[in-house]
């Protein structure tokens, strides 16, 4: 019985079945052409040393040149057709398993973990086919083969051949099974933590060492590690173990064959050939053996793929969705509620905002206020529990994802930074964008000053997550890639954050400013400098809202936005006091 997670694989594997069957099949005649070379390789050897004429070795002189290049020449083209139908469908598996891990995006997946998934998991699939299907249904071939070729010669010594072949081919497997399914099942999750470990010790060498836990974050890497090296040292031995165990198989199978074969009264060269034979079939069933390790040491693997595979997210096929109507852009909230978590407060709660096509907007208030929580229910990464949110009188959710960033889109919370030059990064928005283009996004998210001072300018490498940038320049570079793409409904979830004072109200000037006329701006922020310009300004506090209006009317009235603009106003002149 195929347990779920291996069916879960072998499932996206119906399509390239002709591909994989024709593979198992090159691999069944490369085995028995192996093993044809060796009795035939055998009984030229016994019977020229009889010195008969020569024409009688011509034909067994012929099989062995053919067998022995055929050998070759079809593992080769085994070779060829597994690997070609595997990586066909591991690039199917990789797909929809990083599918299902961004649609994971907020279930607290680690890096290390996702980056383990991804690939040596998703290689544990690669492995199933290759390295326990494949050869394992070769070797079950040749072995029934090899004893029904044994039985032409002498039924009783093909008895015991079979025997031998059904100890290296069912029991030796049975037990390898037994005895590295426990360490194996520990083996994929150690690999995650570590992976997880890695990259905790790499990006986040500053902040474990700010706080002094740089050795205890070693020492909990070096105690999995070492975990992990002894259960593959014991893997390793149980192995070597039942490797050898094998082998004496092999020999005492090979001489209960010849024992029995001369009590038949089998011919002197014959039995050499039922010899040579016997160990070469008893060779290819203890593949069996080193599939059915294999198959041990793939099951959490495969558990941990089958878990991605099984979602919605993966499973549902690539669909082109036709791009909806939309009449114009004007966004509407109406009585939007959001709750991540059954039965706790709302982070968005009987939420209500008009914002017409050209209109500007901001969202301030107190951390956890639900200003995120809104740019998240517009963009799609948030489903509202209740209400309804428009664009164009079109719901979000009918908005099919692909066409989506095109009418609602912008600079996010969480907006990622590639490892690829600066260009590459900005191209991300607008691919077909020209250099006036780059220059104009750069200038007003106020980066283009240091572009121009780098040496490799717009190929300047950024380094993974932007790590080679400050948190201000990394800031910049995704607002300027977001005033590229330049979505009719732009979402900028603070864009200035990173800053300092003056430099932030220069750039949310010059963002504002190169916003093109008819787009609207919903701006979401912590700072309230700047924003005397916007048609309306909404104070959320505990997901409701709590004021709204303009600037001047908002500071004129007593409550949060007042005392929260006299703070920051206070702070600023006194950094800018002592600021050179």
């Amino acid at each position: 019985m195929i347990p779920g997670a291996e069916r879960a694989v072998l499932r996206l594997a119906r399509p390239y079945l002709s591909r994989l069957l024709g593979a198992g099949l090159l691999a069944a005649a490369t085995e028995f052409a192996g093993l044809a070379l060796m009795a035939t390789a055998t009984w030229l050897l016994m019977s020229a040393a009889g010195r008969p004429p020569l024409d009688r070795l011509t034909v067994a002189i012929v099989a062995v040149r053919a067998l022995a290049v055929s050998r070759g020449v079809l593992r080769y083209t085994e070779r060829l057709a597994g690997h070609d139908a595997v990586l066909r469908m591991i690039t199917d598996v990789r797909a929809r398993v990083f599918a299902t891990l961004a649609a994971r995006r907020d279930a607290g997946r680690r890096t290390g973990d996702a980056l383990s998934r991804l690939v040596s998991d998703v290689e544990a699939a690669q492995d199933l086919l290759l390295r326990v299907l494949v050869p394992g249904a070769a070797a079950a071939v040749v072995s029934v083969l090899a004893v029904g070729v044994a039985a032409l010669i002498s039924p009783p010594a093909a008895g015991v051949l079979a025997i031998g072949l059904l100890v290296a081919g069912v029991a030796l497997p049975a037990l390898a099974t037994r005895l590295t399914r426990r360490a194996a099942d520990e083996v994929a999750p150690l690999r995650g933590a570590l992976a997880v470990d890695a990259v905790d010790l790499t990006h986040g060498a500053a902040d474990l060492a700010a706080f002094g836990a740089t050795g205890a974050a070693l020492a909990a890497a070096e105690n999995r590690g070492a975990r992990l090296a002894k259960l593959e040292r014991r893997l390793a031995a149980t192995g070597f173990a039942v490797d050898a165990t094998g082998v004496l198989v092999g020999g005492l199978t090979a001489a209960a064959v010849v024992a029995v074969a001369l009590r038949a009264g089998v011919g002197g060269v014959l039995v050499g050939v039922l010899a040579v034979g016997s160990l070469a079939a008893v060779e290819v069933a203890l593949a069996l053996v080193a599939a059915a390790r294999q198959r041990a040491q793939l099951r959490t693997g495969l558990a941990r793929v089958a878990d991605l595979l099984a979602e919605p997210a993966a499973t549902a096929p690539p669909t082109s969705a036709p791009e909806p109507a939309i009449d114009g852009h004007d966004v509407r909230f109406a009585d939007v509620t959001v709750r991540y978590r059954t039965g706790a407060a709302p982070a968005l709660a009987d939420f209500d905002l008009d914002l017409p096509a050209g209109r500007r907007v901001a969202v301030v208030g107190p951390s956890g206020a639900g200003k995120s929580t809104l740019a998240a229910v517009l963009t799609g990464a948030v489903r509202p529990d209740t209400g309804r949110v428009t664009v164009g009188g079109v719901p979000v959710a009918g908005i099919p994802d692909e066409h989506l960033p095109r009418v609602v889109g912008g600079l996010l919370a969480e907006a990622y930074v590639f490892h690829a030059t600066v260009k590459e990064n900005l191209l991300l928005g607008r691919p077909d964008a020209t250099e006036a283009d780059l220059v104009a996004a750069t200038r007003a998210a106020g980066l283009l000053d240091w572009v121009r001072e780098q040496p490799d300018g717009w190929d300047t490498v950024v380094g993974e997550q932007g790590g080679q940038l400050s948190g201000g320049q990394r800031q910049r570079l995704a607002l300027a890639r977001a005033l590229l793409a330049a979505p009719p409904v732009l979402v900028l979830d603070e864009p200035t954050e990173g800053l300092d004072p003056s430099a932030a109200d220069a750039v949310l000037d010059s963002t504002l400013a190169a916003t093109p006329a008819g787009h609207s701006v919903l701006l979401i922020s912590h700072r309230l400098s700047g924003l005397a310009g916007l048609d309306e300004i909404v104070v959320l506090d505990g997901g409701r809202v709590v004021q709204r209006g303009r600037h001047d009317e908002l500071v004129a009235r007593p409550g949060w936005y007042r005392e929260q603009w006299l703070r920051q106003q206070t702070a600023e002149r006194g950094y800018l006091a002592v600021t050179p």
